[in-house]
């Protein structure tokens, strides 16, 4: 059977959208020598829908056509508007439609189909029944989330007595619902207005005429009306959730608090296993209106006869429509938001405003508890893009290697924290440390007015074991910290300003820190940062012998672990060390990430016998368990910046240097130490990069296998180049017209935009192939990893130092099972 369908743009900017796709499709006939009928065009038709295939194997095919005006326009000229659709809806059956369907003001004006109907003598369907059923169901959804009894709760009903409004009135009434109905102003009496409704029922209506007479008290709204944007969301009281039937919407725009939630409503999504389309091109399946999927639902039943006609629907018909549309796979689910699809989750909070606090009340679903506030009050972004990813876990235990979610589910962490877990999730010996310091009810904080116990032995233990033997220690609360305490000392010494870094880097993200660091991707929203700095390439002597007279500082990672874990050339950090003494600048090493055992040695500096004027210390130095940071310092430096009593206080903090964070630092040393864990990481780093080298030796999507110690980085070599440019051509060559003679007209700026956005296009396919290898190996087999923040096709693996051989043995065969499923990227045939 064959279908028409009628829509109208719904916005301003979907009717340009709709003029658009008339200009295109004209100069397409042009290339193509088709010939269309004198006179003017009402309409575009839209192929996505061509033919549609449900569960049940039913096939129907269609056209679709949308004028080009929105619903405001439609009904401000009702009789033009009328004829226009009943002449619309003729040339739809004369294209062979036995059934037309009607969207929301292509059938207002024509008395809900009643006179369209009547005068093209063609059977219309309004699609108000399956829009209604549609709605009902998102409003009972929210009501079981919500935790209410659908007895005596109350639903403020928008549009009454309108077609829907009316609908929807009946079925919330018939299950023992409170109707608060919200008609326009007029003349028409209360009784008139409740005629519609059974006597019975009358007793458990309210009518209202202003909508915001319910704004301040949670109330769940259904909102029907045929002119939209009738409710101000922004004095939705918090805890209100809106099911939005109305095109345009009554709700128009999102509200800027999340507790309160604007529903898409009188919307179904089609299933796994229904196609739409032309045949060349999937169509739409998704969250689809009602009014359009009532008429494919109609014309897949066979069924050539008018439905939804007129005010008032039939309650057993829209039942009816509902039940059908679920037997052929259409369903009024997920709910969704502005397009978006809407978790359970999100929609079960707002019960809390609806109902009193009970101490009996169960316990909320912490993971998803979690989730939510992370993504309101900690970064909503970044909590999408976990969830993309299936990166949106919860854990609630901790114990070496393994992070465990709440039901039970282990992973293996190979991220530690961006190694600031060298020693693994709650080291015993730490937790021991901590837990001891606090029953001797020592002071934590008393820095400045005492001299504190464990952090003095803390300074001295780390003075015995640095390169060099660093002589004085400020401690700060983290890496950042210590780098801002590292440049101010090197100023503050020399009385230069002038400081220089290797691109690439990573420092830190607090200005000081973020002006030495060589990605401009983290600096350009907070420019203008420090002025007086220079950038050089990591490795490169020559480049740094020409701009390090005169400076202040030259500040280097031994590894540059964001950067991509990118080791130096040999000899490059002792001729850099030489560099700088002989210019008088300061020589900082940055061993945030790669001191304390991670590089299969206590410093990376030991590698090369390094002694630097200044080392960067945090991240592991507690263990993982309280923040620290430390700046270790050669002290005829420290006593040129900070020598005398006027100048000693000049850099200070509040909470570094705490009595607890050296406890735990102490306890760190300790275990290093008596667990020989840089031995450790030496021999277990080398055995992990032989045994991924073989893994990953067949795929030429793996560029590097590289690293030292337990430092280690997959490094991905994803080419799209070309792909974007490729598909252009392969559309303009297969479909239909002269489409490359259309592209050449377009303007030279469009041109260009649209290559930059293919280069675009290609680049972050290349970033997604590393990302899905990471979500790849948390998904099917539970191991953590995740990419280096200077290199989204990096993939760091920084596992605790206390990694089994067994752990290493279980992540490469992780590796190589990711690597055989994505073998299609590989360049050789016949890739295992």
């Amino acid at each position: 059977m064959k279908f028409g369908f009628l829509a109208h743009a719904t916005t301003p900017a979907h009717r340009n959208q709709v003029r658009g796709l008339d200009l295109l499709g004209r100069l397409l006939d042009d290339h193509r020598g088709t010939v269309r009928a004198p006179g003017p065009r009402s309409s575009v038709t839209l192929p996505m829908l061509a033919s549609v295939t449900s569960l049940t194997g039913a096939r129907c095919e269609g056209e679709v056509r949308t004028l080009a005006h929105t619903a405001e326009q439609i009904l401000r000229r009702p009789t033009t508007a009328r004829e226009l659709v009943a002449a619309e809806v003729t040339a739809l059956h004369e294209a062979g439609a036995d059934l037309v369907g009607l969207g929301g003001a292509t059938s207002i004006v024509g008395d809900r189909g009643r006179w369209t109907a009547s005068r093209t003598g063609v059977p219309v369907t309004s699609g108000n029944s399956l829009t209604t059923y549609a709605a009902h169901e998102a409003l009972l959804s929210c009501v079981r989330l919500l935790g209410m009894p659908s007895e005596d709760t109350p639903v403020v009903v928008v549009g009454y007595p309108g077609s829907i409004a009316l609908a929807l009135s009946r079925l919330l009434l018939a299950e023992g619902f409170r109707l608060e109905l919200v008609t326009r102003p007029s003349r028409r009496s209360a009784s008139a207005l409740l005629s519609y409704l059974d006597p019975a029922d009358r007793t458990r209506v309210t009518l209202l005429d202003d909508v915001s007479e319910r704004y301040p008290v949670p109330r769940l709204y259904v909102a029907a009306s045929s002119s939209g944007g009738v409710i101000d969301a922004e004095r939705l009281c918090p805890g209100s959730l809106v099911v939005d039937v109305a095109l345009p919407r009554d709700a128009p725009r999102a509200p800027g608090h999340r507790d309160v939630l604007l529903l898409d409503g009188g919307l179904v999504s089609a299933v796994e296993g229904v196609t739409t389309g032309d045949g060349s091109l999937p169509g739409p399946t998704q969250q689809l209106n009602g009014c359009l999927a009532e008429t494919l639902v109609l014309a897949l039943e066979g069924r050539a006869v008018s439905w939804s006609l007129g005010r008032e629907l039939d309650v057993t018909g829209i039942r009816r429509i509902g039940a059908l549309a679920a037997h052929h796979g259409f369903l009024p689910r997920p709910l969704a938001t502005f397009g978006r699809a809407l978790p359970d989750d999100d929609i079960a909070r707002l019960g809390a405003h609806h109902r009193p606090r009970s101490r009996s009340a169960a316990s909320p679903d912490l993971s998803a508890l979690t989730r939510r506030r992370f993504s309101e009050h900690v970064n909503p972004p970044m909590a999408r893009l976990f969830a993309a990813h299936g990166m949106d876990r919860v854990f609630t235990r901790a114990e070496g290697c393994v992070l465990t979610t709440a039901d039970g589910v282990e992973y293996l962490d190979l991220v530690a924290g961006y190694g600031a877990l060298n020693l693994g999730h709650n080291h015993p010996d730490v937790v021991r440390s901590l837990r001891g310091f606090l029953d001797l009810g020592a002071p934590t904080f008393a820095q400045y007015i005492s001299m504190p116990v464990q952090t003095a032995e803390l300074a001295e233990r780390l003075s015995a074991l640095s390169p060099g033997g660093l002589e004085r220690v400020f401690f700060s609360n983290s890496g950042t910290e210590a780098v801002e305490a590292a440049l101010k000392v090197a100023r503050a010494a020399t009385g230069r300003t002038r400081l220089v870094h290797a691109d690439n880097s990573y420092h830190g993200k607090t200005l000081g820190a973020l002006s030495v660091t060589g990605r401009e991707t983290h600096r350009a929203a907070f420019a203008p940062l420090l002025s007086d700095v220079n950038g050089v390439p990591y490795g490169d002597t020559e480049a740094l012998a020409a701009v390090i007279e005169g400076a202040a500082a030259f500040i280097v990672e031994p590894v540059q672990g964001e950067g991509g874990v990118v080791l130096p050339p040999p000899g490059y950090l002792l001729e850099a060390q030489r560099l700088c003494r002989a210019a008088g600048a300061v020589f900082v090493l940055d061993e945030v990430q790669t001191g304390l055992g991670r590089t299969g040695a206590m410093f990376a500096a030991e590698h090369e016998g390094l002694r630097p004027d200044v080392v960067c210390l945090a991240k592991s130095l507690s263990g993982g368990l309280v923040p620290i940071g430390a700046t270790l310092v050669r002290a005829g430096l420290w006593d040129a910046a900070y020598g005398s009593t006027d100048r000693a206080l000049l850099h200070s903090s509040t909470f570094g240097g705490g009595n607890l964070a050296a406890a735990a630092a102490l306890a760190t040393l300790d275990v290093l130490q008596a667990e020989k864990l840089p031995e450790l990481a030496r021999d277990r780093g080398a055995y992990l990069r032989t045994e991924l080298r073989a893994v990953c030796e067949p795929y030429s999507f793996v560029r590097e296998v590289r690293g030292v110690g337990l430092m280690n980085a997959l490094e991905f070599d994803s080419d799209f180049s070309g792909a974007a440019q490729a598909l252009a051509e392969e559309l303009l060559t297969r479909l239909p017209g002269d489409l490359h003679t259309l592209a050449d007209w377009l303007p030279g700026d469009v041109r260009t935009t649209l290559a930059r956005a293919g280069d675009a296009l290609e680049s972050s396919l290349g970033d997604l192939l590393c990302l899905r290898f990471a979500a790849q190996l948390g998904r099917d087999h539970r191991i953590l990893t995740f990419v280096t923040a200077n290199h989204n096709r990096v993939l760091r693996i920084q596992p605790p130092l206390t990694l089994t051989t067994a752990q290493i043995d279980r992540f490469v065969a992780a590796v190589g099972s990711v690597c055989r499923d994505l073998s299609l990227h590989a360049d050789v045939l016949g890739t295992p």
